[in-house]
């Protein structure tokens, strides 16, 4: 990595739905008398529809400026364990300035999720802080809180509305708002997720001054190995009129990853030209 990247890579370390990430898929279901559950067990459902002990993704972002200029940067996320209860690693692999830069996520129920990053330049692990999580991950609009998952029990949900349409899907409205308020850059978040489809289709994230500062949209809904999700996300910044594309190309399932692999030690040992 060259100096350049190195201050790039500085500055940003102050993720995967990656929660990379990556948008959160559950299955939609209903009580006995056929009306809706309550919120809870939506978002119960959000984790309990992957039923997956491990998965390995291949995708991109792609960064536009406000004027639109884009930078695509590719990358791997490997998860193991139950979401919310898991541990995730984001390693990029292009442009080259940023290969091998990698981030570690430790989710555990009832306590606060930690994060390591590792940079070549500097070849070595840290921590990242409190204060850094609602800092942009490597210059796109996900921050280090968007990347890591989310514990259910960290938030308290409700339910808002459930005959919104997005995208053709009818929509649950479910306002999340942390049970810790300093645990999270967020005062609450809006998901609207589809009843037909088990997937979050859109969000709508809300600063701790209840400002609007990110939103959210999955398009491209695709099922492998029995779990649905999307194959294209976008995350906008309300303020800063920029936005990041995320693209998933290829998913795996229950392929036997290493734990040894989701360690802080075990970052170091990345190879940066993995690809």
């Amino acid at each position: 990595m060259n100096n350049t990247a190195a201050r790039h890579a500085k500055i940003l370390v102050p993720m995967l739905a990656l929660s990379v990430c990556v948008v959160v898929c559950f299955s939609s279901r209903f009580s006995v008398s056929g009306s809706p559950l309550d919120a809870r067990k939506i978002m119960e459902d959000v984790y309990q529809q992957d039923t997956s002990h491990d998965a390995t993704m291949r995708a991109n972002l792609e960064v536009f400026d406000k004027e639109g200029h884009g930078k695509k940067k590719r990358f791997t996320y490997r998860r193991i364990g139950s979401l919310g209860d898991s541990k995730t690693l984001v390693v990029f692999t292009d442009p080259k300035e940023i290969r091998g830069v990698a981030l570690l996520s430790i989710n555990r129920r009832g306590v606060s999720d930690r994060q390591f990053i590792y940079t070549p330049a500097t070849q070595r692990v840290r921590s990242v802080s409190a204060q850094e999580r609602s800092a942009r991950f490597i210059g796109s609009d996900f921050t280090y809180e968007d990347i890591a998952e989310h514990v259910l029990d960290d938030f308290t949900y409700r339910l808002l509305g459930d005959d919104e349409t997005i995208d053709g899907h009818k929509t649950y409205k479910v306002e999340a708002t942390p049970v810790d308020p300093g645990r999270s850059q967020y005062k609450f978040l809006f998901y609207w997720v589809a009843q037909d489809v088990p997937v979050i289709l859109f969000a709508e994230m809300y600063d701790a001054n209840g400002r609007k500062v990110r939103v959210l949209h999955a398009t491209q809904l695709k099922r492998e190995s029995g779990i649905w999700g999307a194959r294209h996300t976008e995350m906008s910044s309300v303020q800063d009129a920029t936005r990041t594309v995320l693209t998933v190309d290829e998913v795996k399932f229950n392929k036997g990853l290493d734990e040894k692999l989701f360690t802080p030690e075990a970052l170091e040992e990345t190879h940066p030209s993995e690809n």
